[in-house]
């Protein structure tokens, strides 16, 4: 019998641990990267023996694959994605492939935003709880590097809009949906439509015996419902009403109430997550607590206990009576305005970079009454000056962290919030959101 041959196009973290898993499950394995590889994954796919090219993707050894899995961050209009639909070769995300090989069950989270912390929480919840889980997807180690190498009964898995994309028969058991607000339009031809459909997947496959869980508030994610089927047992939470199965806010308290004989009751003051969308956030992953019949002394203490990602809302230092916080992570408009909602007044506000076809409108009422000076950091600087020349007195252009930092710290005035929340993507000046947000760090305390 012929050995099957995958092909992994992208090789960064999932690209690599799909190779891991795919040479152990006895393919012929080829990986190939348009860009470089970084040395630490090349050393990997060297000790596996996986033959590898990077910087270009050659067609001969790409379109004779069985099944390729795909990068999430590779567009399906990029040409060799092109060539591979043309062929009929099937074209998947490494989730889907990695859910093969496993017997695990999935908590899986999505959103536009909060999902890098709802999953973080979830996971500190569950391991606190004594559960044997693993946490993957868009955060930490690869999911099919862990199903190669470790033997998780669950995985809490942070799910982008583009790994969904990519599957086809996975299913989640316990899927959580956030929120659904403008983000990556530029991947969805600029249809809010086609992205919330593209969130929605989360629940395909689901059956009765699995969980659904939303957020009752998001009028994005009410929409995408009248457009979608599930035989999953819901669950919503809600800050504004009250919820018959599932999570509100009673008199400051979370209340949860998936079993009728069993409230969980908590204090907002008591949460490790402050801000009004960290309340969202604990309440999805209590409900999933909840859901798997945890025991609400678990859940209360993990809850109060919870350290938050770096780069979301970091607080960095305070530096003559003025507060540094990196909110790098913020790489769209309402990742942003969720960070200005959840700081005081006086805000000197970094933002800028590459503008993912960005509307600003939804930010305005808050930077008119929060923001006292707007430092821009990008290389093209203009829709922010647009858009809120008539709101702030001051919007400065800098082209580095350092000098962005320098320039704030001048604004500032004792009392006031220097924030880090670019609201763009990060890749005209930097690495990525985490170098941007080093950067910003470093430069602060050197101040």
């Amino acid at each position: 019998m012929e050995t099957k041959r995958i092909v992994i196009l992208g090789a960064g973290e999932s690209g690599v641990g799909a190779a891991m898993l795919a040479q152990k499950q006895g393919y012929d394995v080829f990986v190939s990267d348009f860009g470089g590889i970084a040395d630490r994954y090349k050393t990997v796919l060297q000790e596996l023996n996986v033959s590898f090219e990077e910087k270009q993707h050659t067609e001969a050894l790409i379109l004779n694959a069985t099944e390729v899995i795909k990068s999430p961050g590779i567009p399906n209009t990029a040409p060799i994605v092109k060539a591979l639909v043309k062929s009929n070769i099937p074209v998947v995300s490494e989730i889907e492939f990695a859910k093969r090989y496993t017997k695990a069950k999935t908590v899986c989270i999505t959103g536009s935003n909060g999902k890098s912390t709802t999953s973080l929480l979830t996971y500190h919840i569950l391991k606190n709880a004594g559960l044997n889980v693993g946490l993957a997807g868009n955060i930490g180690q690869s999911f099919a590097a862990q199903v190669a190498t470790a033997d998780f009964d669950w995985y809490v898995l942070e799910i982008s809009s583009f790994m969904l994309d990519d599957m086809f028969e996975f299913k989640a058991d316990i899927a959580v949906l956030l929120n659904i607000t403008p983000d990556h339009l530029d991947r969805y031809d600029y249809k809010l439509e086609n992205y919330a459909a593209s969130k929605m997947r989360i629940v395909q496959n689901q059956t009765e015996n699995d969980v659904f869980i939303y957020c009752a508030d998001d009028e994005e994610t009410q929409k995408a419902l009248k457009f979608t089927k599930t035989l999953a047992k819901q669950y919503q939470f809600s800050i504004h009403k009250k919820i018959e199965a599932g999570a509100y806010l009673a008199d400051e308290n979370i209340q949860i109430n998936t079993h009728p004989k069993d409230l969980f009751t908590m204090s907002i003051s008591e949460l490790a997550l402050q801000g009004k969308h960290n309340i969202y956030n604990s309440m999805a992953s209590g409900i999933v607590a909840k859901v798997l019949e945890l025991r609400n002394n678990t859940i209360r203490e993990s809850m109060g206990n919870f350290k938050n990602i770096e780069h979301r809302l970091e607080f960095v230092a305070k530096i003559s009576d003025v507060t540094y916080i990196n909110d790098s992570k913020a790489t769209n408009v309402n990742s942003t305005w969720y960070a200005l909602e959840s700081v005081g007044t006086d805000v000197v506000l970094i933002m800028g970079g590459v503008d993912k076809g960005n509307d600003y409108a939804m930010l305005k009422d808050l930077v008119r009454s929060k923001v006292r000076a707007i430092v821009c950091l990008g290389k093209d600087n203009k829709r922010i000056h647009e858009a809120f020349e008539d709101d702030v007195e001051i919007i400065v252009n800098t082209f580095s962290a350092n000098e962005a930092v320098q320039v704030a710290y001048h604004l500032a005035k004792k009392g006031n919030t220097v924030l880090l929340s670019p609201a763009c993507a990060s890749f005209d000046l930097f690495k990525n959101y985490e170098d941007r947000g080093n950067q910003f760090k470093a430069a602060v305390k050197e101040l």
